[in-house]
């Protein structure tokens, strides 16, 4: 391995910049898509879906500020598993981030077209995979110009998804009503739980700040106060729309509209018969996914960007350009979003997928927080016990073929790395 010490990025962000990198993240495939999804196998249970995974999330979060506190480098838990735990460990979670984010960035970009097809009545489905990758190509672009217009495109995109989603909860919640969150428990407990399994991964955009503490200025604060922040503002904005939504249209009319053309908080304003409310949930969704695929560019390539650097990747994946940006490792996020936007060109199977990648991932990020040394501490040890045993069980309860195949594929990412590291050698 070259001796040689690889160049850094540079440290750009603040609180309220990681902020908005977390909320960009957050606010998007999870609250303008999966909601549905979540309510397809919750029903009206999905509000209580939300409220858990929201906890769990909160945990998930502290732990993860507090090794970004301590070990401020970009990779996230990839570089959390090499330092405290294994290095078999720090790849297997590099790796479910790689294939549980490129899923997720393929359902934003596959939410983005479906919101834009049901904006201008075009049913023709057809259209749905090359309006997405499209899409992909250039918020690639975006993100290889650098950093600081990055931040200036993610600023405006999470602005004006705030707005919308507040005009949402305000024509929704007046409209609830009893009957259509009667029964509370159609489906049975094992729904509640797959829909928080699914509803988790829509908390999980907090990463992207961890994942990026090698650009943050002062990361032992800025991290932990920036994912506090985003966690504390996503919890309350998500239940409110859950509630606005589900209750307002039913659980029944949510997830047909996810099944359809990707777009359920549209629908539900159009039943709700507001002028000219679908076409501001439609603007602020369009933002909302641009940032969701934006911020996953970012993180991605970040982590590819670590990976690399270990020879845990190709080599030429860690080159980084003379604006400091590490342009192989973009382009190749990129193409692979597109692919997976190609194959997989169905929502709920994608997110599923996604569901159960994060949640391991998850589960070694807590795995690493209990080994930090006690004076190195900014929480306590019980939360990553609670976060650790969460992710576990609620794995558990993702359909049984993602399961198969994330096994299959933890094992065929070892094989890689052992293949990767003797060609390296």
């Amino acid at each position: 391995m070259n001796s040689r010490k690889a160049p850094s990025l540079k440290r750009e962000l603040g609180v309220f910049g990681a902020t908005l990198m977390g909320l960009g993240s957050i606010i998007g495939t999870g609250v303008f898509v999966s909601i549905g999804i979540a309510a397809g196998v919750a029903g009206s249970a999905v509000i209580l879906s939300v409220a858990i995974a929201a906890i769990i999330a909160a945990c998930n979060g502290l732990n993860s500020a507090q090794l970004a506190a301590n070990h401020a480098v970009s990779g996230g838990t990839y570089e959390y598993g090499y330092k405290y735990l294994n290095p078999a460990l720090g790849f297997t979670a590099g790796w479910m981030f790689l294939l549980a984010k490129t899923a997720s960035a393929a359902t934003a970009a596959l939410g983005f077209a479906g919101y834009l097809l049901n904006a201008n009545n075009l049913g023709d489905r057809a259209l749905l995979i090359p309006i997405a990758v499209v899409l992909v190509a250039i918020l690639t672009s975006v993100v290889l110009s650098g950093l600081q217009r990055s931040n200036l495109a993610n600023i405006v995109i999470v602005s004006i998804s705030l707005l919308s989603l507040s005009f949402f909860i305000a024509v929704g919640l007046p409209k609830v009503t009893t009957e259509n969150l009667t029964p509370f428990f159609p489906k049975s407990i094992a729904g509640v739980l797959h829909g928080s399994a699914l509803m988790f991964v829509a908390y999980t955009g907090y990463g992207r700040i961890a994942t990026m503490g090698e650009e943050a200025r002062s990361p032992r604060t800025t991290i932990p106060k920036a994912m506090i922040v985003t966690i504390a503002i996503t919890m309350l904005l998500y239940m409110l729309v859950a509630i606005a939504s589900v209750g307002s249209v039913g659980a029944e009319v949510l997830s047909a509209a996810t099944n359809g053309q990707s777009a359920p908080l549209q629908v539900v304003v159009s039943k709700l018969g507001v002028w000219g409310g679908s076409q501001i949930l439609t603007i602020g969704a369009l933002f909302a996914m641009l940032g969701v695929l934006l911020n996953l560019i970012l993180g991605l390539s970040r982590v590819l960007l670590a990976m690399a650097r270990r020879h845990d990747m190709p080599g030429i994946l860690a080159r980084l350009n003379k604006q400091a940006t590490p342009d192989a490792a973009v382009i190749a996020v990129g193409c692979a979003i597109a692919l997976i936007v190609v194959l997989g060109n169905n929502v709920k199977t994608t997110w599923s997928f996604s569901a159960f990648n994060v949640l391991i991932y998850y589960a070694i990020t807590n795995l690493a927080a209990l080994q930090i040394p006690p004076q190195e501490r900014l929480y306590p040890q019980w939360l990553a016990w609670i976060g650790l045993l969460a992710c576990g069980f609620l794995a558990f309860w993702v359909e049984w073929q993602i399961w198969l195949l994330g096994m299959v594929l933890i094992l065929a990412g070892l094989a890689w790395q052992q293949l990767i590291r003797r060609v390296a050698t």
